[in-house]
């Protein structure tokens, strides 16, 4: 309901801030007072059309916000999901504010967060109902009155059933589309879809096999290397032709040179003894050169073997290698992808050899989510005849005590053609009426004025009192052309809806006021030299006074005040 509502700026209001409670509240005032402004400022803060004629003379800009407090299951939270609109906390209040600018530009807020002036009417009309010669909105929107007869008579379950087959339905027809449209695909490439598929089978990617061939071609490729070192070592130990001598040979032609030198038994007496020795250890580092060179050579000669490297195997590697790479590169994958891409080739081509089954198994299965949807959808529809009628009956009876007797109430059901069926079934709706005998039913808000439609949406309330989850309604002139029983009827009829939601009711009858259970009364003052409205609650009484007034005009008299005591004690 709304619990606030806060005005700056607005015509003649400088500063303003109601607190508005549950039940009902009945503003009144003298005419000129300012409630048409009251109730301009809170259309503002609903969405209405803003201009800068409603900013106060001397102010830069206009600012209305309006505090509403939401049950959290509200249907709006799931609106402001849908919109991306988080609530820091959803069990605080929700707030729709507006500002106009002087260039009668306007900003719009749902709990500071700006939206855009078509949301913020989605938003508020979630929220608030408002009638009479202020902007319709609620029921003259002929878009809500499939849902208020819903709401009256139709088994939620009736709903819930169409809404899953329609979807049921159109996913069967997506699944049929996609299938026909695959299948045109795969006709119109057939030819490249088999060479493709005969090209990689014979190829037969493997998953991961690019990793494993790359690691073996490093391994390989290391193999090479180490034998060719090792080649090269044994090499320069071999001669490289019959003229050239291995390191061995030179070796030993030294150790023989060497042996020349040492003496004789029949001249070591001539000798030098310390050449003998010098010459000795020579011969003997050769000899261990010799030795040592002979190891290494069967060193080395036991390392190539061990490191021989597999040319073939490395060329076999690589040819496989970077025939994956050139496939891949073909069709733009990763190598990693080939086998998933052979795959999903391979199932087009079955469903290109497959697909007059399978699109018959579709086409049977659209049929029957059709037929499951049309029996739903005429289940419903019925339904709805059935709740037409009742709601016509119920609105009927309340038709007299608001003074619209002569008028006819019709809830007209029309078809849909088949391409407008949907989750909400096989028709629209739309409340009709005739205002007078021998007036052909026409939509609401072109056929009766504000007052009737005022009356017209308070009977149709009384009857859908705990059926909608919108909390507040505003009526303006609802006792426009009425008084005495009347009127007293219509203040009953508010007086009971108020014990649903919340009613707030500009009046100028005394009977409607005295059924409030709060009273505003809407006042202008002169101060500093210029116009204020004021908004003033009222004890009782001040109610008295009021509703006197409203009785004798300006000069109140003791009869005036003896009848508002009577109207306001047949409400005690």
């Amino acid at each position: 309901m709304l619990t606030h509502l806060s005005i700056r700026d607005v015509v003649l209001i400088e500063k303003l801030d109601l607190a508005l409670a549950s039940g009902l509240t009945v503003l009144t005032g003298e005419t000129g007072a300012g409630k048409s402004i009251l109730l301009d400022s809170l259309g503002l803060a609903l969405g209405d059309r803003a201009n800068a004629g409603l900013i106060r003379s001397g102010a830069t800009q206009a600012s209305v916000a309006a505090i509403f407090e939401v049950p959290p299951r509200h249907p709006v939270f799931t609106l402001l999901g849908e919109q991306g609109i988080a609530l820091e906390d959803p069990s605080e209040p929700l707030v729709l504010r507006r500002i106009v600018t002087q260039d009668g530009r306007s900003r719009a807020y749902v709990s500071d967060q700006p939206v855009g002036i078509t949301l913020l009417r989605r938003i508020a009309s979630q929220l608030v109902e408002i009638q009479g010669q202020h902007e319709q909105m609620g029921l003259a929107d002929q878009s809500t009155h499939l849902d208020l007869l819903d709401a009256f008579g139709v088994k939620p379950a009736l709903l819930a059933q169409t809404s899953a087959a329609f979807h049921q339905w159109a996913a069967a027809r997506t699944a049929l589309k996609k299938a026909r449209s695959d299948m045109d695909a795969a006709a119109r490439e057939e030819e490249w879809l088999r060479a493709t598929v005969d090209d990689l089978s014979t190829l037969a990617p493997q998953e991961g096999e690019e990793d494993n061939l790359a690691a073996l071609r490093v391994s390989l490729q290391q193999d090479e290397k180490r034998g060719e070192a090792v080649a090269a070592a044994l090499a320069e130990l071999t001669p490289r032709d019959r003229r050239s001598s291995s390191p061995a040979a030179a070796l030993r032609s030294a150790s023989r040179a060497l042996v020349r030198l040492l003496p004789s038994t029949t001249d070591a007496e001539n000798e030098s003894s310390m050449h003998q020795g010098q010459a000795q250890e020579a011969l003997d580092a050769l000899e261990k050169a010799e030795e040592a060179l002979a190891d290494a050579e069967m060193l080395l000669t036991r390392l190539a073997a061990d490191t021989e490297g597999d040319p073939r195997l490395l060329e076999e590697t690589e040819e496989r290698l970077f025939a994956l790479r050139a496939e891949a590169r073909k069709h733009n994958i990763a190598v990693a992808e080939l086998p998933s891409f052979l795959a999903s080739l391979k199932a087009r081509l079955t469903a290109l050899d497959s697909g007059n089954a399978e699109l018959a198994r579709l086409e049977t299965a659209l049929t029957e989510a059709r037929l499951a949807y049309e029996d739903a959808a005429r289940q419903l529809s019925e339904a709805r005849k059935q709740s037409a009628q009742k709601l016509e009956q119920a609105v009927t009876r309340e038709l007299k005590p608001v003074k619209l007797e002569r008028a006819r109430f019709i809830v007209s059901l029309l078809p849909l053609s088949p391409d407008q069926w949907n989750s909400r079934g096989m028709e629209q709706s739309s409340f009709l009426i005739a205002a007078n005998p021998g007036q052909a039913p026409g939509p609401l808000a072109k056929v009766a004025s504000g007052g009737e439609l005022s009356r017209l949406m308070l009977a149709l309330k009384v009857v859908l009192a705990q059926r909608s989850d919108i909390g507040t309604l505003v009526f303006d002139e609802v006792d426009s052309g009425v008084g005495g029983a009347t009127a007293s009827s219509i203040g009953d009829r508010l007086h009971k809806v108020a014990q649903d939601v919340q009613v707030l009711v500009v009046t100028h009858s005394p009977q409607v006021a005295a059924r409030g259970d709060h009273h505003l009364r809407i006042a202008k003052r002169i101060r500093n030299e210029r116009t204020e409205t004021l908004a003033e609650p009222l004890s009782r009484e001040a109610r008295r006074e009021e509703i006197a007034r409203m009785l004798a005009g300006d000069v109140i008299t003791d009869a005036a005040r003896g009848a508002a005591d009577s109207l306001l004690g047949q409400t005690a």
